[in-house]
Formats: structure tokens, sequence, C-alpha cells
């Protein structure tokens, strides 16, 4: 799928992360299919999911393009860190490819650039994943196809925040040259809508969707005795 193909399909919509941490009870492939299917239902326009046998299987069973990344490890660059990460996803059947395109150096010493050559001579596309408006600006440059706010708040040199960071989403639909991606702490349909007129192309989300046991501790939290 060319870049302007997919970005005419999801401009404007909905992404939904189909995705679940070590540990919990939906990280199981069938359950993330299921989720997929539920969101495909709804009316998502694509799906972003975690991992080769994750990415093959909601493929298979799903017809949207799916943003495929590999998480290897829980510190430094960990989202699709390698090109063999990256290629794996491809392989997998993922139309895009979701990597950390932070300034932080990679676990094997290569480059951004490496993985987005490999990717796209592969035949798919790059999404940038990062924290601040010069790291997407130069993802963009270093020929990313999207750039999306998925890191911000989560990395050293970001600051944290409660919601998403909408002020990153303008400041990249300005100047990165991509398509801009919000991503990261979108908990209301009110704030996906302000990320897109905030400049978003379109907004993915995850938790708010698809993780039932951080709504329910959220919910728990709220109802807790002092």
């Amino acid at each position: 799928m060319s870049p302007d193909v997919l970005a005419d399909a999801i401009r404007g919509r909905l992404i939904v992360s189909c995705q679940a941490p070590p540990g919990d009870p939906m990280r199981h492939t069938a359950t993330l299919v299921r989720l997929a299917r539920c969101a495909q239902a709804g009316g998502a326009a694509a799906i972003r999911a975690n991992g080769p046998e994750v990415v093959a299987a909601i493929r298979a069973d799903v017809d949207l393009p799916v943003i495929g990344l590999w998480k290897d490890g829980d510190t430094g660059v960990y989202i699709t860190p390698t090109v063999r990460h990256a290629l794996a996803v491809v392989e997998a059947g993922a139309a895009v490819v979701a990597a950390d395109a932070t300034f932080r150096p990679r676990p094997d010493g290569g480059a951004f650039t490496d993985l987005v050559t490999a990717v796209h001579a592969a035949g798919a596309l790059v999404m940038a994943d990062v924290a601040t408006a010069d790291e997407g600006i130069e993802a963009a440059a270093r020929g990313a196809d999207f750039v999306s706010t998925t890191l911000s708040g989560y990395v050293p040199g970001s600051a944290a925040q409660d919601g998403p960071d909408l002020a990153l989403v303008e400041e990249l639909a300005a100047a990165a040259g991509a398509p801009v991606v919000a991503e990261g702490r979108i908990g209301t349909p009110d704030e996906a809508a302000q990320a897109l007129a905030r400049g978003a192309h379109s907004v993915v989300v995850g938790t708010a969707i698809t993780a039932p046991t951080a709504l329910t501790r959220l919910f728990a939290k709220s109802l807790s005795r002092p």
C-alpha cells in the first residue's frame, strides 16, 4: 500500500491499539484478534498490534491495515529496536512498521535511517514513534511516512503528563512534513476530536478501548475506602 493510499484511508479516523502488557490476561493472541474484530465492527480504520505472531493473526482475520511493532525489552529503545525486528513485522503482514525514532541509542548501534531503508525495500511503510518535536521532524526528514506522538511523556527528557500531548501534535503538524498520528493517553472521544482539531492526521486509542484490567483498576481506585 502506498503512503498516499494509506494516508487517505486513515485520514481523520481512529486507529485502535490492540495490545496487552506482559502478565495481563488479555495477552493472548486469539483474544487480541477478537479485540481487533470489535474495533473493525466499531468503525476503526486500522489496527496497531505488537509482535509478529499477533500481527499475522490479526492480518489474517481482520480486513484492515495493521500497524505492526515488536516490543523487545522494557527499557531504552524497545519498540521495534532493530532492522531484524522491523523486517519480521513486515513479513508477518504489517502495512506499516512502528518504531522508536527518539534520539536514544539503539541496542544494536544501528540508525533509524537503516530501519526506514530496510522497511521501504521490503514494501512497507514506517511510523516514527517520537517524544519531541525535534525527533519527529528529524524522523520525517529521514524518510518516515508517518510521525506519532506515542512516546511523549514516557522517556527521559519528555515531561510526564496526565493527558494527551496536544501541544506536540500541533507543533509536529506544522513542522514535521509528514502526517502526524496522535497517540498517548487519549482517554475520551472529546480528546480524540481535540487531537484532530490541533492538526493530527489520525488518532490512536488503546487503553481506553482495549484494556479492561487498567480500566477496572481505575474504577476500583476511585471507589477505594479511605
